[in-house]
């Protein structure tokens, strides 16, 4: 592509312009930069014969006047765009009579404009060492345009959405019991951290004018009480076990979980830290807390686990299917109906047709203190104020074993059963292939291979009867030396008590008042408190 352009020429007789047509899509020569360049010659000619020869777009010399070709040398009309970021320049070739323009000159002029960055200075050279490039737009000075930067922000690292959902089972049922409310947090865990804001990078215009990029935003983590700030101050993690919260643009970390009530509004709660409860626990909710779970209110038929204390101000009615579990204590204003299992103690002012297990005692005092109906086992002692009941519902109450230790003897009682059944059917399986083996009888490879795995595993049934009887022992030994474990009565026991001490046990047949039951030589004694 090449545009058109002119030249001032000598003549035969005087002078003209000569006119060189555009090829392969160039721009025409423009009449009226014609006209503009010959305006300083004040020259008289037809304008409109001129316009149509150009217009024509062939090489051609269009006559001007008589007498000498005027000198021009190689010249230049510039366009500096309105915000100094580009410099154009279109050169007009030097008459017949004239001189072409030096480098030196034209980068004179532009700093004699004050044009002094960006100048494409190998891009001149070679023109000006070419034959020269005319009638065309030619860039010779480019600014640099700022780089903006952007904005610092904030990642988190933990669910900020906490809109209230139903779990999906896996039928594509709905669990309005499990909601996704409670964003868990272990300590140590990252919480959010900043990413730094982009400066950007300033820019310069053809006058070396400095171009600031755009201001950006800068930010500090804001965060509450059980939070970490590193060191270099852009990231946070969590002191505790708990749950993180975001509350506008602040985090909060909290371990203890604070609710009104627990029911279908909140879903299930499974907490790493301590969860207070301020009103009541409904029928048939879950309630999971590696700390403390403190209720102000009652709890119906629901399953509530602590890794710590379980307090409950109203107390329990169980509807024959609510569980408590602690590995600390128990504290409950009534037990009604209900399981309960404390590594620690248990106190309440009243147990009704409940199974309670304690790793150490079980206290019932109170206004009513009683124990009526179900199984209460503590390893120490159960002190209560009235036991059993004169409608002879079967209350049972034992102490002199931790309960978590009779539990597992219970379950290696049963292993060894097992395991010494699992013997008796391999031993005569073993028993007939040696007999018909000494008589004798042929056997195909099957029937080896299969007495070879029963004989194996006869063996590996018999390490294992070893070792659980090992085990066994050791925890007889360990039941046996508990300390000194007695039942108080603070008040009335009821006839049809059972009383177990240990190993040995007694059916209360009569009433007796402010009374206590200890083991004494191998028997459950009744002594006077």
């Amino acid at each position: 592509m090449m545009n058109g352009y002119f030249k001032l020429v000598s003549l035969p007789q005087g002078f003209g312009i000569q006119l060189f047509a555009a090829k392969e899509g160039g721009e025409m020569v423009r009449v009226l930069e014609v006209m503009n360049y010959l305006e300083p010659l004040s020259l008289e000619y037809n304008i409109q014969d001129l316009k149509r020869l150009i217009e024509s777009n062939q090489d051609a010399v269009f006559p001007l006047g008589e007498g000498l070709c005027p000198v021009r040398n190689e010249e230049y009309v510039m366009e500096i765009s309105q915000d100094a970021m580009l410099v154009k320049v279109r050169f007009f070739p030097p008459s017949s009579t004239g001189k072409r323009m030096p480098l030196k000159e034209f980068l004179g002029d532009l700093t004699a404009r004050n044009i002094t960055w960006g100048i494409q200075h190998e891009f001149l050279e070679k023109l000006f060492k070419s034959q020269g490039v005319y009638c065309r737009d030619l860039v010779v000075a480019v600014g640099k345009n700022p780089r903006h930067g952007t904005d610092a922000r904030v990642e988190y690292f933990f669910n900020t959405d906490m809109h209230i959902q139903p779990t999906m089972r896996e039928d594509g049922s709905v669990d309005y019991f499990n909601l996704n409310v409670i964003n868990h947090v272990n300590k140590g865990d990252l919480l959010a951290k900043i990413i730094p804001a982009d400066e950007g990078e300033p820019g310069m215009n053809v006058y070396g004018n400095i171009l600031k990029p755009r201001d950006v935003k800068k930010l500090t983590l804001k965060f509450g009480n059980n939070i970490l700030l590193s060191e270099d101050r852009m990231s946070i993690y969590s002191q505790v076990d708990g749950h993180v919260t975001l509350v506008e643009d602040r985090v909060f970390v909290s371990d203890v979980y604070q609710i009104e009530n627990c029911d279908l509004s909140t879903g299930n709660v499974d907490f790493q830290g301590s969860v207070q409860i301020n009103g009541n626990v409904a029928n048939n909710m879950t309630v999971k807390a590696k700390g403390n779970v403190i209720i102000n209110g009652v709890v119906e038929g629901a399953h509530i686990e602590a890794g710590g204390n379980i307090v409950i101000a109203r107390g329990m009615n169980g509807m024959s299917k609510g569980y408590l579990k602690a590995g600390g204590n128990i504290i409950s204003k009534f037990v009604e109906n209900a399981t309960l299992e404390a590594e620690g103690y248990v106190n309440t002012e009243s147990i009704l047709h409940s199974r309670v297990v304690a790793g150490t005692d079980i206290t019932v005092t109170g206004r009513k203190g009683f124990i009526t109906g179900g199984h209460v086992q503590a390893a120490n002692t159960v002190t209560v104020k009235n036991l059993g009941s004169d409608m002879g519902a079967s209350t049972i109450v034992e102490v002199g074993v931790r309960p978590q230790l009779k539990a597992e003897y219970v379950e290696l009682q049963k292993k060894a059963s097992e395991i010494v059944k699992e013997i008796k059917n391999c031993q005569p399986i073993i028993q007939n292939f040696t007999e018909r083996r000494s008589k004798g009888a042929k056997f195909s490879p099957d029937q080896i291979n299969y007495v070879k795995k029963t004989a194996a595993n006869l063996e590996q049934k018999k390490a294992e009867l070893t070792l659980v009887s090992e085990q066994m022992k050791a925890l007889q030994e360990l039941l046996q030396s508990q300390g000194v474990a007695a039942v108080i009565v603070q008040g009335v026991v009821c006839p049809g008590t059972t009383i177990i001490i240990g190993d040995v046990s007694m059916n209360v047949q009569n009433s007796y008042s402010y009374c206590k039951f200890e083991k004494k030589e191998g028997n459950v004694k009744i002594l006077p408190l």
